[in-house]
């Protein structure tokens, strides 16, 4: 089916990859952003070998490498900071890195500049307040009082995804894992060259940037589900690594920004029914929202743009391109979803704990595998 109009609710990595991949098959696409700022964290991203081939697929691959920082290889160390693996990652685009680390704002405006040169219509600041599929077009009404009508609705709205609530009220919810995680921006290390992974209650890990720039990510216990105010919330974070390894401590002790710390509550959910109904369905956090433990929380979305977008132009039916969407993507990202929750939950004590070694290389057999 091509030529058809598309709704994408949200303009985040999801969405966004999801305009692109339907753009290119010759659809028209309107997306739409809650947030009128379209702000973004100031941190970075782990972008493994699935999501550079993704990117070559959405055809951005070149300014996407152009804005990263890539390597080949994940470092596993012991929570003493003895270095106990390293650990090759699988190239899947010939002569590029297998993984790279990416700002957040720089992945956006790659994304965001391809969508619109593309002839996306986005628009900031609205959310779409009412659904109505009628089994021929779906009418949508928007927090401004204008409307629409659309021949496929894709949710891409988030762990909180509205759509998801409209549509499928009775799914599963984010569920909060007891565990959360802070990041901050540091001066690259001399001689990283890889992502370095720390093991132990505290979970810390070192994801080059640029040549200049790394980002650390930390994952703590946190059963009380606290919210740290932002003043002081980077001596928080310095206090957070008094039990790492001694090169992780000295570190931490240029955490001094409390602007710099991006703090957020890690929760979990696997929708295990039905992704879509009738003509409207959701992709990536609203159906599949996964701790960063594997580092696939983005790329399963990417991943999921691209299936959408193949499955709609091979179906005559929107409603069975739907189903066929979710029914190829389901088990990768179950995988994905369960297997990063078991890290999780064996850094709590909640299940054994699990090598991040094998785990890590699992994962990449598993995510080098066509989608």
């Amino acid at each position: 089916m091509n030529k058809l109009e598309a709704l994408i609710i949200g303009a985040g990595i999801g969405g966004l990859s999801a305009a692109i991949a339907l753009a290119r098959k010759g659809f028209s696409v309107t997306a739409i952003e809650r947030d009128p700022s379209w702000s973004v964290y100031g941190v970075g991203i782990i972008q493994q070998s699935n999501v550079v081939r993704a990117m070559e697929q959405l055809g951005v691959l070149d300014s996407f490498l152009d804005a990263a920082c890539g390597f080949d290889a994940v470092e596993i160390f012991a929570p003493d900071g003895t270095k106990v693996a390293r650990v090759p990652s699988p190239r899947l685009v010939e002569g590029k890195p297998a993984n790279v680390g990416i700002g957040r704002r720089a992945l956006q405006k790659v994304l965001g500049d391809s969508a619109k040169a593309l002839g996306t219509d986005l628009r900031l600041g609205l959310t779409a307040e009412r659904i109505d599929d009628d089994g021929e077009k779906v009418a949508v009404t928007f927090s401004d009082g204008s409307t629409g009508s659309y021949d496929v609705v894709i949710g891409a709205d988030g762990v909180y995804s509205q759509t998801r609530s409209m549509i499928l009220p009775d799914a599963e919810k984010p569920q909060f894992t007891g565990q959360a995680v802070w990041r901050y921006n540091f001066p690259r290390a001399e001689g990283l060259d890889a992502l370095q992974v720390y093991n132990g209650p505290t979970g810390v890990g070192l994801v080059p940037m640029s040549a200049d720039v790394m980002y650390m990510y930390v994952t703590t216990p946190e059963p009380d589900n606290p919210r740290y105010p932002t003043e002081g919330i980077a001596a928080a974070m310095r206090g957070k690594l008094a039990n790492c390894s001694p090169q992780i401590r000295a570190l931490g002790e240029q955490i001094t920004d409390d602007e710099g710390v991006v703090y957020r509550p890690l929760e979990g959910m696997m929708v295990h029914g039905p992704w879509s109904k009738g003509r409207v369905g959701l992709l990536g956090d609203a159906v599949h929202a996964t701790t960063p433990h594997l580092g696939q929380g983005a790329g399963m979305a990417i991943e999921d743009a691209l299936v959408l977008a193949e499955e709609l132009e091979r179906h005559d039916d929107v409603e069975a391109a739907l189903k066929a969407y979710r029914d190829r993507r389901y088990e990768r990202c179950r995988y994905i979803v369960e297997s990063s929750l078991a890290i999780c939950l064996g850094q709590l004590g909640k299940a054994p704990p699990v090598d991040n070694h094998k785990a890590t290389a699992e994962m990449f057999g598993v995510v080098s595998q066509p989608i």
